[in-house]
């Protein structure tokens, strides 16, 4: 039997408030959740570049007044510098082996839809 990632109920369908679960790493709320986090990364880095999330390898939820992501993402410079503030998503990452860089970051990001409020309480990248 093959289960179907697309036929996957939401994370607040089935689950009780207060246990973070796993979570689908292709999730469009853990996706859009990571580009929070990179967002905090960004704000607060003394990088010449943006970075970008390049792989998500775990990802939890918890239902607490809406939805609290608990991700690990690496990220990696990209070839789009501060100043400039492009999109993300027509940022390509860095080709030139001395400005290539991965870090590994823990993001805790909380969103209430219905306010539509994000908090980024935890962005640790190393």
């Amino acid at each position: 039997c093959v289960v179907s990632v697309t036929n996957v109920p939401p994370p607040h369908s089935t689950i009780r408030p207060g246990f973070p679960v796993p979570v689908n790493t292709n999730n469009p709320g853990v996706r859009k959740a990571a580009r929070f986090g990179v967002y905090r990364y960004n704000n607060s880095s003394n990088d010449l570049f943006l970075f970008k999330e390049s792989q998500i390898n775990k990802a939890m939820v918890q239902v607490v007044r809406g939805l609290k992501y608990m991700l690990h993402v690496e990220i990696k410079r990209t070839v789009c510098e501060k100043r400039d503030h492009s999109s993300l998503d027509r940022c390509h990452f860095q080709r030139k082996k001395n400005l290539q860089q991965m870090l590994r970051c823990y993001f805790e990001v909380w969103v209430t839809p219905w306010t539509h409020k994000v908090h980024i309480p935890v962005a640790h990248c190393h």
